[in-house]
């Protein structure tokens, strides 16, 4: 059966040694850092890409550690997006009404800044760029898989392409098409769900102060609020309600949105205005059982979705996808059993760590119990004074967690 690939890519084949689902932003990451590698992959793509075109002020923004930036760097990403990234070289967490605080300072730490904030559309773009350098992938655009079906060797796996159905053979087949898993359904991986019954709004503001590089990450009995530095004197905004709130939310005007953001957020920067358009997300919680499956493995948010607080998902699943890049890499069969055992122990503690981080967080900084604030603000104040707390809060912050991937690691201070 013949394959259709773009013109600069690999010549055309329905064979792959890896065949990725889903061309997000952490498939597509997976997809360069293999052919980065000098590995043959297929990359299986829902939608066509959007048309790049210049960000505007309704942009989604990401909080890119420090470490997704060295290894966004390492497979020739970066390049792309570096230009329209600002850095953030502060980070204040504390809780409304109660007396402890947490700062990081980047200069504190030795480094130029802790991460990045990115708009969605940016890093899209940049990694679009970067996908039409690859050549030793075929992509498959639009497309989406109707079926899979496992041998001893390989999966065989059935696409409805917009030229007609097609079949190709992997010896790997990574699941990398988010929450609602395809991949993991057909694997019958069970996922774990929880509902956090809250709904994440996101737009941009301006300040009235400048932010100078800082990222604000503040709770309350009604839930985070987080600010994002961004140029132009611009912030991200992402606020979080209760889910019943959500309609009344979504129906106020400008002016009442902002009293709203104002009266959760405070005025360190002073007063927020020019909002752009919201954006509404409901939040839960997805953890798949196993990472694993004879010759298949989970990436991203197929693999574990998690509560946006402390801006980890992305993160967190491009950390999945340089690991397993780095073993395919070494690696004669990409669908090894014991290839995918390693991947899943080196996964295993950055992935519970955060999973468990980001899930604290929620149930403890938001719970309104007036016993439990001189804890937190006790807690707070130690991991913004005592120097081995501060060091561990700023590695991890940037992004250092677990057996990270080599592609990620520095030599820090």
């Amino acid at each position: 059966m013949t394959i259709q690939p773009s013109s600069n890519q690999a010549a055309p084949s329905n064979e792959a040694g890896v065949l990725i689902v889903g061309g997000g932003l952490v498939g597509a990451s997976l997809a360069i850092a293999l052919d980065a590698a000098g590995c043959r992959a297929s990359l299986v793509e829902a939608a066509a890409p959007p048309a790049r075109s210049v960000a505007g002020p309704d942009e989604r923004n990401l909080a890119l550690s420090r470490a997704t930036v060295n290894g966004l760097r390492a497979i020739g990403v970066w390049r792309h997006a570096e230009a329209q990234a600002t850095p953030i070289r502060h980070i204040h967490v504390s809780r409304a009404g109660e007396f402890g605080s947490a700062r990081l300072d980047a200069e504190r730490h030795g480094v130029e800044a802790l991460g990045w904030t990115l708009p969605a559309r940016e890093l899209g773009a940049a990694l679009q760029h970067r996908l039409d350098e690859c050549r030793l992938l075929n992509r498959h655009v639009p497309a989406s898989v109707t079926a899979l079906e496992r041998h001893a060797d390989r999966w065989r796996v059935r696409l409805n392409a917009a030229d007609g159905a097609r079949e190709l053979e992997a010896a790997l087949l990574v699941g990398a098409d988010g929450t609602d898993s395809f991949v993991r359904r057909e694997l019958g991986i069970e996922a774990r769900v929880e509902d956090y019954r809250q709904t994440l709004f996101v737009c941009t503001v301006a300040s009235e102060r400048e932010h100078a590089g800082r990222s604000y990450e503040r709770f309350s009995d009604d839930g985070p609020v987080a600010l994002l530095p961004l140029a132009e004197r611009r912030c991200g905004l992402v606020l979080t309600v209760a889910a019943e709130q959500a309609p009344e939310v979504a129906a106020m005007d400008d002016q009442a949105f902002l009293a709203l953001a104002q009266q959760r957020f405070g005025w360190r920067l002073g007063r927020l205005s020019r909002p752009g358009r919201r954006h509404a997300h409901a939040i839960r919680r997805v953890e798949a059982a196993q990472l694993t499956a004879p010759r298949a493995v989970l990436v991203g948010n197929a693999a574990q979705t998690i509560h946006p607080i402390g801006a980890q998902g992305f993160n967190l699943g491009l950390r999945d996808a340089l690991t397993l890049a780095e073993l395919v890499a070494g690696a004669n069969d990409p669908g090894a059993a014991d290839l995918l055992a390693q991947y899943a122990a080196r996964r295993a503690g950055d992935r519970a760590g955060t999973m468990a981080m980001s899930h604290g967080l929620v149930r403890l900084a938001c719970l309104p119990q007036p016993f439990l604030a001189p804890f937190r603000s006790l807690a707070l104040l130690a991991y913004d004074r005592v120097p081995p707390l501060q060091r561990l809060l700023a590695r991890q912050g940037m992004g250092f967690r677990g057996e990270s991937p080599r592609a990620v690691l520095e030599r820090l201070p």
